[in-house]
């Protein structure tokens, strides 16, 4: 017989499915195939961080952004990046206005206020602006003036950046993109997803995206993400993963050892046990498993590994470190007395 508590523990994950359900719908009105992108945005939206998009120009990375932003019941702003671009520009600055009581230091708030930004080509611009953004992601606040004024809550940052330009570009040092949760690449569209963006996009009909999920509900769904069981097993197979990157670790495999310089930071071991649990809750379970920490592994790990100069040369990718640590890394292992 179901008790009290697990009657309300399973009207929260229904709940949780259906907003998540709701949420993706709307935004596959717009944007046609990348499911597992469009998971991963989702998984990052509901575990309170920040997400970075990587792709060539015309794929679709700023209408994801722009359509989740439509949504979602939330402020919204954009940034377009240029080198040129002050940190002030996003986070605001103090200016004299007049009042009747005289001229008075008042704070302008930047794009950076709101809950939903898009941080557009994010490498195009310099360290300084850079550093102004990804400082605000991690404490939630920005202080101008020796003043702190706390961001809005959800506060999520959605960046883009372009793999192929050179000129012009100043990409973010590793300790920058430690920063974001999940590192997703956008690939290219397939010859039938390609015609039905054609379908969508160049007839007279107009896709109406309509707003389906509150500030409150998506705090609350942050919180029911937080509180989702992880077994002990489980969670030492995130750490074993994490500690397999490392180049002198006890669970690295030769490939790490040979080709893998820095390894990834505890962050990344928070990246997966988060992203795990949110998946759980997508398929309506109440506990992580090793499949739903495997099932985000890569957008997780591959932003967090620096290949040291013989992995580059012989053109090794991050990505293929990822797999095999997950193709040899045993699923049990004895846990640490």
């Amino acid at each position: 017989m179901a008790t009290p508590d697990n009657d309300k523990t399973r009207k929260l994950i229904e709940q949780f499915q259906r907003d998540h359900a709701a949420v993706r719908e709307q935004v596959q009105r717009a944007i046609v195939g990348h499911e597992d992108i469009i998971d991963a945005v989702l998984t990052c939206l509901f575990t309170s961080g920040n997400i970075l998009l990587e792709g060539v120009p015309g794929i679709g990375k700023t209408l994801l952004v722009r359509t989740l932003a439509q949504a979602l019941h939330l402020d919204f702003s954009r940034v377009q990046f240029t080198p040129d671009l002050m940190p002030a520009d996003i986070t605001g600055t103090t200016i004299v206005r007049e009042t009747e009581a005289g001229k008075q230091f008042v704070f302008e708030r930047g794009p950076l206020f709101t809950q939903i930004l898009l941080a557009d080509e994010i490498n195009r611009a310099t360290p300084k602006t850079q550093s102004a953004l990804l400082e605000a992601m991690q404490e939630r606040s920005v202080t101008v003036a020796g003043v702190t004024h706390p961001l809005p809550e959800p506060f999520f940052v959605m960046a883009t950046q372009n793999p192929l330009e050179q000129e012009g570009v100043y990409p973010l040092p590793e300790a920058q993109l430690d920063r974001f949760i999940f590192k997703l690449v956008v690939g290219y569209s397939s010859r039938k997803e390609l015609g039905e963006i054609l379908n969508r996009t160049t007839s007279a009909a107009a896709v109406e995206i309509e707003p389906v999920l509150d500030a409150e509900r998506i705090l609350a769904h942050q919180q029911l993400v937080r509180r989702v069981a992880i077994a002990e097993h489980v969670q030492d197979y995130a750490v074993r993963l994490v500690l397999a990157t490392h180049p002198t670790g006890e669970f690295a495999p030769s490939n790490v050892s040979k080709y893998v310089r820095v390894g990834a930071s505890p962050r990344a071991a928070q990246a997966l046990v988060l992203g795990a649990k949110c998946r759980a809750l997508v398929a309506g379970r109440p506990a992580a498993s090793i499949e739903d920490i495997k099932s985000i592994a890569l957008p997780a790990l591959r932003h967090r590994i620096i290949l040291n100069f013989e992995g580059e040369a012989e053109g090794y990718t991050t990505d293929a470190i990822v797999r095999d640590i997950l193709a040899t890394m045993p699923t049990q292992a004895p846990l640490p007395a």
